[in-house]
């Protein structure tokens, strides 16, 4: 049992999507079916490492924002004041520069901050566009598959284990949140416990495989049309099923593109 668990397929992949399907069906009465994706994540970390902070690695304090992002968004459950996509957007950045600063005070300054700049945008912008979606959920499943994956893939190619379990983790967890409302034909609560923590984890992840791996920044901004692409006008009258199959190969073909431009800088993954 314990070579099963340890198996990178089961880590990443079997795990966070099971575990992910239950708790979507289980809250969906509560309507906090969202929480999907972060106990998907959770039982990744679970098992390919601990949920310790000391030593606080950039790796680990992506653990420790994307739990603490869950807890803010149910905070957030009823609160929909019209500035607030924009203040989680500019905490997200904020969270970026505070996940990476200890790799960004290696390099001279004019690095530092143009690397954590563009890192602190490209959060904000995930979070931002993703936080639009909180309320379609097939859009927001087809989205958070598709970064996720898109995310873990390209880490995975980018030669960083680590990094690419987590974003897969988020992928898994989004198919099996999506997988629910294909399956029952009806569409399941989402709200911003699915949203904020799987763009700012998926975000962070890509920032962090940026900076330490191969990942080659302009992956980045293919990653970063994902939640507009899923936003394209798709008739409601199609029917769930239909709805999501549009929905996932169009955001799909932007993590394809993403993988495929960190293949062609780092080559096949370090397996």
């Amino acid at each position: 049992m314990q070579e099963l668990l340890n198996h990178p397929a089961v880590q990443g992949g079997l795990a966070p999507f099971t575990i992910a399907l239950i708790v979507a069906e289980l809250f969906q009465r509560l309507r906090l079916s969202g929480l999907a994706v972060i106990a998907g994540f959770a039982v990744t970390v679970y098992l390919v490492s601990d949920f310790s902070i000391e030593p606080l690695t950039s790796s680990r304090k992506i653990v420790l924002l994307g739990l603490l992002s869950a807890l803010l968004a149910l905070s957030l459950f009823r609160f929909n004041w019209r500035p607030l996509r924009l203040m989680l957007a500019i905490a997200g950045g904020i969270a970026t520069v505070w996940m990476a600063l200890r790799i960004l005070q290696q390099q001279d300054m004019t690095y530092m901050l143009l690397w954590g700049g563009g890192c602190a945008l490209y959060v904000g912008w995930l979070i931002f566009w993703m936080d639009t979606l909180y309320e379609a959920p097939v859009r927001a499943g087809s989205a958070g598959m598709a970064l996720g994956l898109g995310t873990g893939g390209a880490a995975l190619f980018g030669a960083s284990a680590l990094l690419g379990q987590f974003g897969l983790a988020l992928g898994a967890a989004a198919i099996a949140y999506l997988l629910l409302q294909v399956l029952s034909n009806k569409r399941l609560p989402c709200g911003r416990s699915f949203t904020l923590p799987l763009s700012l984890i998926a975000g962070l992840t890509g920032c962090l495989a940026v900076l330490t791996a191969q990942l080659p920044w302009y992956a980045l901004p293919v990653l970063a049309i994902i939640p507009l692409v899923a936003k394209i006008p798709i008739s409601e009258k199609m029917g769930i099923w239909m709805h999501s199959l549009l929905l996932s190969i169009a955001t799909l073909a932007c993590a394809a593109g993403a993988i495929y431009l960190t293949w062609l800088v780092a080559g096949a993954p370090p397996f």
